[in-house]
């Protein structure tokens, strides 16, 4: 398998320019109906054994006074509840009636408890994926951060650190306040209803069904968030300061991971998918880490832009089809990094070119 070397790659490329490739595109739909069903045995097991053990070490950081098994106890927590909570992603693209209950299942286990109910992600991630959007300046999870100044990177990484309390704010105080404040309201909808990157972005209101979902997920984290606030008082300090500090670390993590999903180097206009694979990344195996920073499929992650409808488990499968189908000099293999610090190194060093 060839692995792209990001070291020898640092200047941006011209992506808008680059024409589609018919024979990656035919594999990769090729796959797509061979893989596209998401298998409800791996979903469910996979969720609640990661969430199991997020809130058992969770627990067990509050309860120890041992500061070395806290600290263990927090990491464990932090990599689980990551891992639990990168489902919201797979339930963007999961299709209906695939798996019965499994959205209210994940809400009122993961999404409601770290107030990151799935209302924030769905209706807003499948943008991204839209063929006339992705890295435009209607692409809600697009920024040319390689294209930025040195400090946007730091700022990137410090403001995911700072989450839970703005996720507090949302739910504990702006969205009582919205229910009696109307245009409040219209701007916390508009502004701060999506796990997105663009601050640009402006959301528009819920139709439906969707817009019943959302206002009982908005309506479980708000009541969570008022009750973690007022928890001091009935249990003290150290189970609010934990459960921050893991939530935290927890973004912060994904917040890396996002920073290496793509190579941020599209200035606004809007892109072939082959190009669009190109400005996205791969960190297949043998990358020992990836499954715990890029997990649920996510080390995949130009693959799945290629094959958005394909559930996370089938997609190392896919990825080796592909590797042994297309030859070697497809674009699909360039599409391959070894690992998340060399991919952090050529953004920033992208950042520090005068332009």
């Amino acid at each position: 398998m060839t692995v792209h070397d990001p070291i020898f790659a640092s200047a941006p490329v011209n992506r808008k320019a680059i024409p589609d490739d018919a024979a990656m595109l035919r594999a990769a739909a090729d796959l797509t109906r061979e893989y596209s069903v998401a298998n409800p045995a791996i979903y469910w097991p996979d969720m609640l054994a990661s969430a199991l053990l997020g809130y058992a070490a969770l627990a067990t950081g509050i309860m120890v006074d041992s500061v070395p098994l806290a600290l263990l106890s927090g990491l464990v927590a932090m990599l689980a509840l990551y891992r639990a909570a990168s489902f919201i992603h797979e339930l963007t693209h999961i299709r209906k009636g695939a798996l019965p209950g499994f959205r209210l299942g994940w809400n009122l286990l993961v999404g409601i408890p770290l107030m990151i109910p799935s209302f924030l992600y769905e209706g807003v991630h499948t943008q991204h994926h839209a063929r006339t959007r992705y890295g435009t300046a209607d692409d809600p999870e697009y920024l040319p951060l390689a294209l930025m100044k040195p400090w946007s990177l730091p700022l990137f990484i410090i403001v995911a650190s700072l989450a839970p309390i703005g996720l507090i704010l949302r739910f504990a105080v702006l969205t009582p306040l919205g229910l009696v404040l109307p245009s409040l309201r219209r701007l916390v909808r508009e502004k701060y209803s999506a796990l997105s990157i663009n601050p640009a972005y402006r959301r528009r209101a819920p139709e439906g069904e969707f817009r019943r979902q959302w206002l009982w997920q908005e309506g479980g984290a708000c009541l969570f968030a008022i009750a973690l606030v007022a928890s001091p008082a009935v249990l003290g300090w150290k189970p609010l300061l934990v459960y921050m500090a893991v939530h935290s670390g927890m973004t912060v993590i994904n917040q890396l991971r996002t920073l290496v999903a793509h190579l941020w180097e599209n200035e606004g206009e809007a892109m072939t998918v082959t190009a669009q694979y190109l400005d996205s990344v791969n960190v297949p195996p043998p990358s020992p880490f990836a499954a715990l920073w890029a997990p649920v499929g996510l080390r995949y992650h130009a693959l799945h832009h290629l094959l958005p409808s394909v559930p996370y488990h089938a997609l190392g499968k896919a990825h080796a089809r592909l590797i042994a189908t297309l030859d070697t000099e497809s674009p699909y293999h360039r599409g391959n990094y070894a690992g998340m610090w060399p991919l952090v190194g050529k953004i920033a060093r992208s950042t520090m070119v005068k332009r």
